[in-house]
């Protein structure tokens, strides 16, 4: 497993997406993935799973120190108090005592932007968290964000797949020393329909998802967290670390780009960047 270093600490390149998984199915993926050697799982106040999520690291039964783990909070409580108690929240349903990442989920400019990371980075400060970061900033945002956490955010976790380019948050992010989580890693689904990744698949004896996983995680500072339902599933998705990519294969998934590549876009979502 490649791993990268956000703030200092160590995150696996590869983490298990739990949007929308609720329930019996929440928790019973989540235990096999730590149990079939899975080692980072993503979850938010907004997924309503918390609660599942950590009934599941529980019933793996594994050290928290064996385990990255990232929650976020949501736009409507970006102002520090509802910042402070939804971290609280968080922690009480998950049944820990800290995170390892803890994002803004969304931007909100109706909060001065200043205040949200006083917020965040008085919450590392508590210890409830051991990294800060952001989810969905443009490069813009993210170059402001920085700047007012003298450098201490880690990660902007944002869509990212072969069909989004985003360059310009990338470059944005290499200068402010911050790594790129990518949601949505198989674009819901679409990664299976390009002949491109078929044929690339079929060089290395790997599947259309897993070209498209390797082809992000083999890129510097970016991790990616496919969502799955089915704990027969962890294990192809994790295969992606014994074959590699050839500069030429990286620049033609790349090529895949398009401007209306974007699946996640809610009418609340900032004015994007244009690569």
């Amino acid at each position: 497993m490649k791993h990268l270093i956000v703030g200092g600490i160590e995150m696996p390149a590869l983490g298990l997406g739990t949007w929308p998984l609720s329930g019996e199915i929440c928790r019973d993926v989540v235990r096999a993935a730590l149990e079939s050697g899975w080692s980072h799982v993503d979850t938010a106040a907004m997924y309503a799973n918390e609660k599942d999520v950590g009934a599941g690291l529980r019933a793996a039964g594994q050290s928290r120190d064996s385990y990255f783990l990232t929650t976020k909070v949501w736009h409507d409580s970006l102002d520090p108090d509802r910042m402070l108690k939804s971290c609280e929240h968080s922690l009480d349903r998950l049944g820990l005592d800290h995170v390892d990442l803890f994002l803004i989920h969304w931007p909100n400019p109706r909060v001065p932007l200043k205040e949200q990371i006083e917020a965040l980075v008085e919450l590392r400060e508590r210890g409830w968290t051991r990294a800060i970061g952001v989810s969905n900033f443009t490069a813009s945002m993210v170059r402001e964000a920085q700047d007012l956490a003298g450098g201490r955010l880690a990660v902007n976790q944002v869509e990212y797949h072969p069909f989004l380019s985003q360059k310009t948050v990338r470059a944005a992010l290499e200068d402010a020393g911050m790594a790129l989580t990518a949601y949505s890693p198989m674009a819901k689904g679409r990664v299976t329909e390009p002949q491109l990744l078929r044929d690339i698949g079929k060089r290395h004896g790997k599947s259309e998802v897993q070209v498209a996983l390797r082809w992000l995680v083999q890129q510097d500072n970016v991790a990616a967290i496919p969502k799955t339902a089915n704990p027969g599933r962890l294990a192809e998705n994790a295969s992606i670390f014994d074959f590699e990519l050839t500069d030429d294969e990286m620049a033609k998934i790349g090529g895949l780009a398009r401007p209306d590549g974007r699946g996640i876009n809610p009418d609340f979502a900032p004015d994007w960047d244009r690569d």
